[in-house]
């Protein structure tokens, strides 16, 4: 790495070249179909999202024996640890199975004789990506070159030591995967409990009364007001966290003129965010807790339940998407250069939401509540484990943890 390392005792400091047999990839020739879909499977920067969790095992595209003999493609035996040294530079991946990898990739491979063990690489790596997503230059695509990876060094402890140190990382690994489980089972549960209860087929005790549907516009006002003069936080939504400080999530601090055309919103009013996202395609629906008043962005629909309206329970109806098969009809152009989503805040109001009987609407946000709860909490546990992995990768990593080996396997 570009810091100057010391080892600690027992521990070795080596080019990462010397102790592993570097590789790198290539892109056979697309002009020529007989090249690819051959069975063998392709790493490239397409599979960026199967990096970063341990092995890779599938991949976006596959070449072929005669594409892999007609360029400079090698395929790479399974437990090669790779890394991305372009676009999502720093990730990194163990093969899971024999394959090939574009140019965009350096591979190494690791063995006993050769002193490193292919998984401390990969948690070394792991630890190390803040530094290679530093190193990584260029004005449309950062990269980094190969003269950095052969100067790149590498400190070590002995081969056994390594094998302890992974089976520790692997264990918290165990752990987390078991919670992330949790997570996904939990949220799944509370999607299909959401798609009963907000459709009406499936009733809570003790409940009968006939449903309604109405257009958002008779059962909210919109909210048009802007700022006063008053010096107020300025938000913007996040579709995974609601409304976040557009001075935290961007990094400038928005005043005066720049926020005139501003809405300014009072705690407990929704805003529609029509900018699509992998979470919310069709755009999202938050609500304003955590501050008495803000300022939020003019393109955002903002508005207020009339009285006799659940507030909680249409809540968990916009956090659980409620509005997008309708949305999705009103996108007649698709997205806009900027972003948006072509909805009018006429045609957003339009849409229909149901009315069960105020005491249906607050027992079933009670019930919707309670799950989305049991998420939050697994989630925290899972933060909680990941930061306890990165202390102690830390600690492992760099020797200032030592493990202690049985006598038969101390060198």
């Amino acid at each position: 790495m570009a810091r100057r390392m010391e080892a600690p005792e027992g521990w070795k400091i080596s080019l990462l070249d010397s102790v592993t047999k570097r590789g790198s990839g290539h892109t056979p020739d697309k002009e020529h179909p007989e090249y690819w879909n051959g069975g063998i499977k392709w790493v490239s920067l397409a599979d960026s999202h199967r990096l970063d969790a341990g092995t890779i095992s599938e991949t976006d595209k596959e070449t072929s024996e005669l594409g892999i003999a007609k360029s400079s493609a090698v395929v790479h035996p399974s437990g090669t640890v790779i890394l991305s040294r372009d676009a999502g530079v720093g990730k990194s991946a163990v093969l899971d199975g024999d394959m090939a990898v574009s140019q965009h990739f350096i591979a190494w491979r690791c063995s006993p004789s050769l002193g490193l063990q292919n998984w401390f690489l990969y948690s070394w790596l792991q630890f190390n990506k803040r530094e290679f997503e530093r190193q990584a230059v260029g004005s449309t695509i950062k990269t980094i070159g190969l003269p950095y990876f052969k100067r790149l060094q590498i400190c070590y402890p002995p081969y056994a030591e390594q094998s302890a140190i992974v089976e520790i990382i692997r264990t918290w690994d165990r752990a987390i995967e078991t919670v992330e489980a949790l997570i996904a089972n939990a949220r799944a549960q509370r999607q299909a409990l959401m798609q009963q209860l907000l459709s009406g087929k499936h009733r809570l005790p003790g409940f009968s009364g006939e449903w309604q549907r109405k257009p958002i516009n008779e059962i909210a006002t919109r909210v048009t007001r802007r700022n006063d003069g008053t010096e107020l936080p300025v938000l913007t939504i996040s579709s995974t966290s609601g409304f976040v400080r557009q001075d935290e999530k961007y990094s400038r601090y928005m005043a005066g003129k720049s926020v005139e055309t501003y809405i300014m919103l009072n705690e407990g009013e929704f805003a529609y965010n029509k900018g699509n996202s992998k979470t919310y395609e069709f755009g999202c629906i938050f609500d304003l807790e955590g501050y008495e008043r803000a300022l939020v962005p003019h393109v955002y629909v903002c508005f207020k339940l009339r009285k006799g309206y659940s507030h909680r329970f249409y809540k968990a109806l916009f956090e659980a998407d409620y509005l997008a098969p309708q949305l999705g009809r009103l996108v007649n152009t698709g997205v806009r250069n900027n972003g948006l989503l072509n909805i009018k805040p006429s045609e957003f109001l339009g849409t229909r939401v149901p009315v069960p009987p105020i005491d249906e609407q607050d027992a079933i946000a009670a019930v919707m509540e309670a799950a989305s709860r049991t998420v939050i909490e697994y989630e925290t546990q899972l933060a909680a484990l990941r930061q306890e992995k990165a202390a102690l990768m830390q600690q492992l990593l760099t020797g200032k943890r030592r493990v202690k080996l049985p006598e038969s396997e101390v060198a």
